[in-house]
């Protein structure tokens, strides 16, 4: 009976991922069509707040993209280092000596307000903000000459509900750099992350979180929910901020403007880290949400069906299905939407990438501790706590 019931499950799981495959391409043909509204012209003033902590592959290109915007109003780019001795701060200076008309400032942070160093380093350097608008992207972001007149935009365009737009965020691809991991983890971005959050903004009339990648902000919004400050012990800053601005009756826009994120040339195991603290932090953020992506891995469960199945005639039509379903999402999506060329390269990689993330998705319900820069903590309701026991540490 075991065997049977296995393969009935299988085979049912894989129907209904099929059917996540279909909802995920409808719901970025609907982002399209959105997407192709004129934005109006708003061009306010705009504070830039970028912390930064060594040096990451791609991170200066990354700078200089943000000098070179098209862009009217008035900007400036705010750099934030917990120590002037740490190398991202003499790219900085390097960045003001090739840009002396732009508005670049350095900003020490020498104080740890909490677990998260990215939040704490923010706290600091928002003081210094000139602009009503706050934008916070990560150190090795590159983004195109119109970026924030796309970003800006969205803060003026009608909204659905009626409602004010109080952060705007934008999806992002992964440049890997030649390992397997890295590619693994870029293609996971276009054809798995990003599918799940075009779904979820389908099916939940919206967004409710934002992409680390882009955070920009009102501070009307940013004042609504406290400022940054009650942040600082969170892992998943991005998702929270989202969370708290929809709480207080603003809207979340999601911007047509896709930028660039450098993935550094992890391996495996690397990879498997850096995929199990992900896991953990959505799952301790969107529980329900979470728990649903049972029904997101359609190829893997067709794979078990098949084996279940004993490569029967039925069982492997559906395999077929599910291969080529799963192959249109990654195209219609990880090229279409987010013009990422190297998942044609790439495809065959996910299989292997789809059955190891079904795997960690199981595994994460394991535990509530991750790794992140080197030290071990445990996350509650999306907290960080730090170990201190004598393995405390950690490689990733």
């Amino acid at each position: 009976m075991l065997p049977t019931i296995v393969a009935a499950v299988t085979t049912v799981l894989t129907f209904i991922g099929l059917g996540y495959y279909i909802l995920a391409m409808w719901s970025a043909r609907a982002f399209h069509r959105h997407s192709l509204r004129p934005l109006p012209d708003y061009q306010p003033g705009v504070s830039i707040l970028k912390p930064v902590k060594g040096i990451d592959p791609g991170m200066y290109e990354g700078f200089v993209s943000h000098c070179r915007q098209q862009y009217e109003g008035p900007y400036e780019i705010l750099f934030g280092v917990s120590s002037m001795d740490d190398p991202a701060a003499e790219a900085v200076e390097r960045l003001q000596r090739e840009f002396p008309d732009r508005a670049i400032q350095l900003i020490l942070c020498p104080e740890l307000l909490g677990s998260n160093g990215k939040v704490s380093n923010l706290v600091q350097m928002l003081p210094h903000a000139a602009y009503d608008y706050i934008l916070i992207n990560d150190s090795d972001i590159h983004v195109s000459s119109f970026y924030l007149r796309r970003i800006m935009g969205c803060f003026q365009k009608p909204r659905r509900r009626g409602g004010s737009v109080g952060m705007v965020t934008a999806l992002y691809r992964g440049i890997a750099h030649g390992t397997l991991g890295s590619r693994m983890e870029a293609l996971g971005i276009a054809t798995d992350f990003v599918p799940g959050v075009l779904t979820a903004r389908r099916i939940e009339g919206g967004l409710h979180f934002g992409l680390g990648a882009t955070l920009a902000l009102s501070r009307e919004a940013l004042t609504a929910i406290g400022g940054l400050q009650p942040l600082v012990d969170y892992l998943a800053d991005d998702y929270e901020l989202g969370a708290r601005v929809t709480a207080q009756g603003f809207e979340v826009a999601l911007s047509w403007e896709v930028v660039e994120t450098s993935i550094p040339p992890y391996t495996l195991s690397q990879f498997l880290s850096h995929q199990i603290r992900w896991s953990r932090s959505t799952r301790n953020s969107r529980e329900v949400g979470y728990a649903g992506l049972v029904f997101a891995y359609g190829l893997p469960w067709a794979i078990l069906s098949f084996i279940a199945w004993g490569g029967s005639m039925p069982s492997t039509v559906l395999l077929i299905a599910a291969v080529l379903a799963r192959a249109a999402m990654a195209l219609t999506i990880g090229v279409g939407i987010l013009g990422d060329r190297q998942v044609l390269i790439d495809l065959w990689v996910v299989i292997p990438r789809d059955l190891i993330a079904l795997g960690l998705w199981a595994w994460s319900y394991a535990g509530n501790t991750v790794c992140w820069r080197g030290e071990r903590f445990v996350l509650n309701k999306g907290k960080l706590t730090k170990l201190q026991t004598a393995r405390s540490s950690c490689d990733s």
